[in-house]
């Protein structure tokens, strides 16, 4: 197995993308890496080259550079180069930490769309706190500021095929992110994609689900457009983190006794932590490419590269482009089928 690694992607690359590659590397003896970027600083970071190659390149695409202009005039850029090794042959996945836009554009100009998907999304995996599984799916969360009913559908499709074959859930419930329970709540686009998605018999679809209760275990996947996405990805990340503050500060700024219950508590707010920390299951997703592209947080440190990077090799391993490929398009015939004998 060979995977892509755009080293320069990244707010702490090349340093913290190397040194996950190393740890990767030790976990996954039989995969060969190669690494995308400027040779010299690589080398610093890499204490021997057993499996990894690298491809020299001076070009990087910045986090601040428009996506598509990025992808499509810096060619010789890391994540491009990272991207046509795949489209070539030369790998089976990549790995980038750098611009997601860029990574986006990249996947559909270069790697290529699933035939039938019009709009791949971008998918990540989020705590449960309750409920029967610590886990749910959440897509799109960055790969589409606007998206149509058709493509909200899609998404859920695709999160139905990720939520059953990489997590590992029989029958997985299926909501549909939106300001209120109720089915008729929301604008055009949330009232249209309710009902294709209540009409949809292959999903099971379980109504409407207010933000407030994703954490709760009331779905398994959870389906909306990438602008609410991201917005909703990151307001969860900054709370969990900022309430951990706050309680620390509580703790510190309390006198003795309260730092005394704080140390008897120390293992407990790990736990916490650990509870709410979605980069270990890692990265997020590009569904719906001809090959597995997965995007880390930029930044990502080398546990979190690591941990995208055992991810890419799970994909891989399981051949998950291919079956979704085939799923997807027998997903879309059984349902022109069903049109056809309703009609009739």
């Amino acid at each position: 197995m060979k995977i892509a690694v755009d080293a320069m992607g990244g707010d702490n690359a090349p340093e913290e993308i190397v040194k996950g590659v190393a740890l990767a590397r030790t976990a996954l003896p039989e995969t060969e890496f190669t690494l995308f970027g400027k040779r010299d600083e690589i080398m610093k970071y890499m204490d021997d080259f057993k499996n990894v190659k690298i491809v020299h390149t001076d070009e990087e695409i910045l986090m601040e550079d428009e996506p598509v202009k990025a992808v499509r005039s810096k060619k010789n850029s890391s994540m491009v180069l990272a991207a046509k090794a795949v489209k070539d042959g030369e790998a089976d996945a990549v790995f980038s930490a750098g611009n997601t836009g860029a990574l986006l554009a990249a996947g559909l100009f270069v790697i290529g769309r699933i035939k039938g998907i019009d709009r791949p999304g971008m998918t990540t995996t989020l705590p449960s706190l309750e409920g029967d599984n610590d886990t749910f799916t959440m897509l799109d969360v960055g790969a589409n500021a606007e998206s149509k009913a058709k493509n909200l559908h899609d998404f859920a499709i695709l999160g139905n095929f990720y939520s059953c074959n990489v997590m590992n859930v029989t029958n997985p419930r299926i909501a549909l992110l939106n300001n209120g329970t109720e089915y008729d709540k929301g604008d055009k686009l949330h009232k249209e994609t309710y009902q294709l998605l209540k009409d949809d018999q292959s999903l099971n679809f379980v109504g409407n689900i207010e933000s407030r209760e994703l954490l709760n275990g009331k779905a398994d996947v959870v389906v909306t457009d990438g602008f609410t996405g991201n917005a909703v990805l990151k307001n969860t990340e900054g709370t969990a983190l900022s309430m951990l503050k706050l309680v620390k500060h509580a703790i510190m700024d309390n006198g003795v006794t309260s730092k005394l219950g704080g140390s008897l508590l120390k293992k407990s707010f790990g736990e916490i932590a650990d509870k709410m920390d979605y980069s270990k299951h890692g990265g997020a997703v590009l569904l719906g490419v001809k090959a597995p592209v997965v995007k880390a947080h930029g930044s990502s440190n080398a546990v979190q590269v690591k941990n995208a990077l055992i991810q890419l090799h799970t994909m891989v391993d399981s051949n998950i482009t291919k079956n979704l490929s085939d799923y997807f398009a027998s997903h879309k015939a059984e349902q022109a089928a069903s049109k056809v004998d309703n009609q009739e």
